[in-house]
């Protein structure tokens, strides 16, 4: 949000911003500065005129939203506290509690604890719902309240929160946190070394050859790198990574727009660390942006067979602006490109529907290209494995319960029943998965599947049209089916639900590190990786094929 005290003073810095903006995308000069004297006096006069009190600050920030919506959803503007954790997030460093957080009905509720940092030190836990950070009640605090959980080292803060129905408060001293690129890496086997690669920030290419040393060095002969859940981040470090695997000068990604400027040619620039390592690269449909570069690369170079579901699709490059008073925009200069040739889009922001929904490439409609050995790859969004795989992709009941914290919430209680479960892996049963849907009955855990936020939100409408008393007897019928439905679908993936619950509760006892050490042994696609990688003459025709 802009914060200026003056009306007077918002008019040319507004203006400034958006000519800046404007004469990197068009050269129009003549329309801008049109377009802007429109702006600048409809501005003005609203502020002058309207009947009530107006917030500047906010109208501008209305209106800037407004007109970047109508675009992509990648292209946006960051105030002050945005650009922060913007920086935070490309660093991996920041001065907090080590927590992931999220912000909810007037609390900050602690989804994850890490290892030895302040939050753990403290002895918080998963579930925590923190309600008051010293004198700020989290209720009445409108912005980003895990901003408040950041300040210099060795600030004390105190803090009230709610365990298990419960009010407590403690102190808690603030500290460096590193957020680590790979949380984990170890051996599966005697020959077969495991990579967590979760992010793309600037330590990821070093910490990614750190592991694939040390793994070389243990005796690995084989690598399994898992990129499932990985959103991307920053280009250079994607090139970086591909470059441990593949030749010095080697393209890696191309990137195209109207705007020459942005048309760029990326290679590697480094010797490798080993170009002949078998390699299986895991990639989910949240596998997005720098991950599929990565992916996408060195399936188009031959140099990694590629497992698991297709990703994400998220192709287009943005670059962040500085503007004024510290606030930033990231803009959408270009798209993505593999070696190939292949586009990484899967969603067109230029063609909408009618709905105003990005529309997506209909799979009759994918192009067909060539990996250097003359396989057959395709393109209309994300990158599709060699071998795709079921079981990595996650069903809309096992999303709906992620979404709405049916799993969450499960495992917070399934915690404090069994509080003596230690470093032993627990079991979670038949019976134990019966508790569980009896748990959603007693919570009232909506699943809020789109079919039945959809039907709701019909209903709100006939409410407000006057016509619900006609209806409503229809709308109980098929809201008990589709409900009926849902809880058919519990049971068709039962047996992916309970490991979604049984990872869940392994990470309240044992923290990412004893998660990983279960995920790396128990997980149907990382047994299928090893597999792969078991039968040299089967991997070598995968990358043939």
């Amino acid at each position: 949000m802009i914060n200026l005290v003056k009306k007077k003073y918002i008019l040319p810095v507004v203006a400034s911003a958006f000519l800046f903006i404007g004469s990197s995308f068009k050269d129009d000069f003549f329309e801008i500065a049109k377009q802007l004297e429109i702006f600048t006096t409809l501005f003005k006069e609203l502020n002058t005129n309207y009947v009530d009190e107006t917030n500047p600050g906010e109208l501008m920030d209305s209106a800037i939203k407004g007109m970047l919506a109508s675009l992509d959803p990648y292209t946006v503007y960051f105030n002050e506290q945005d650009v922060l954790k913007f920086k935070i997030n490309n660093t991996g460093e920041y001065t907090g509690i080590g927590a992931l957080i999220t912000q909810r009905s007037g609390k900050l509720i602690l989804r994850e604890v890490y290892k030895n940092f302040p939050a753990d030190k403290a002895g918080f836990k998963p579930g925590d719902e923190i309600i008051q950070i010293g004198d700020v009640a989290i209720a009445d605090f409108k912005d980003d309240a895990s901003q408040l959980l950041k300040g210099a080292k060795n600030t004390k803060i105190d803090i009230q929160y709610i365990r298990q129905g419960k009010t407590n408060t403690t102190q808690i001293l603030l500290n460096e946190v590193e957020i680590k690129s790979v949380p984990f890496y170890s051996k599966i086997d005697d020959k077969t070394g495991y990579i967590v690669l979760s992010r793309f920030n600037k330590k990821a290419s070093n910490e990614t050859k750190e592991a694939l040393l040390e793994l070389k060095k243990q005796g690995a002969t084989q690598i399994v790198l898992d990129l499932r859940n990985n959103p991307g981040g920053l280009l250079v470090e994607a090139i970086n990574i591909c470059n441990l695997f593949v030749p010095k000068n080697e393209i890696i990604v191309t990137t195209k727009s109207i705007n020459e400027k942005h048309n760029n040619i990326y290679k590697t620039t480094a010797e490798p660390v080993d170009l002949e390592i078998p390699l299986v690269i895991i990639v989910n449909d949240k596998s997005a942006s720098a991950s599929e570069i990565v992916s996408g690369a060195l399936q188009d170079l031959d140099r990694a067979v590629i497992i698991g579901s297709r990703s994400f699709g998220k192709g287009l490059v943005q670059k962040p602006v500085d503007l004024t008073y510290n606030t930033q925009l990231k803009v959408t200069i270009s798209r993505y490109f593999t070696p190939s040739g292949r586009c990484i889009q899967a969603l067109d922001y230029a063609h909408k529907d009618k709905n105003g929904l990005a529309t997506r490439t209909q799979a009759t409609n994918y192009n067909s290209f060539k990996t250097r050995k003359g396989r057959t790859v395709y393109d209309g969004g994300g990158i599709l494995p060699d071998v795709p795989m079921d079981e990595s992709k996650t069903s809309v009941i096992a999303n709906a319960l992620i979404k709405n914290d049916g799993i969450f919430n499960y495992a917070t209680a399934y915690y404090y029943k069994n509080p003596n479960q230690g470093n032993q892996i627990p079991t979670f049963s038949n019976a134990d998965f019966q508790d569980f849907k009896q748990f959603l009955k007693n919570q009232k855990i909506s699943f809020g599947t789109e079919t039945e936020e959809s039907l709701k939100n019909t209903l709100a409408i006939a409410k407000k049209e006057a016509i619900d008393e006609a209806i409503i007897n229809e709308y109980n019928q098929l809201l008990a089916a589709v409900q009926k439905s849902e809880a058919q679908q519990l049971d068709n993936h039962q047996a992916e639900i309970k490991d979604l619950i049984l990872e869940e509760i392994i990470k309240r006892y044992q923290y990412q590190e004893g998660f990983y050490q279960y995920y790396m042994k128990s997980n149907s696609v990382i047994k299928k990786a090893v597999t792969i990688l078991n039968n040299t003459d089967n991997y070598k025709t995968i990358l043939k094929s």
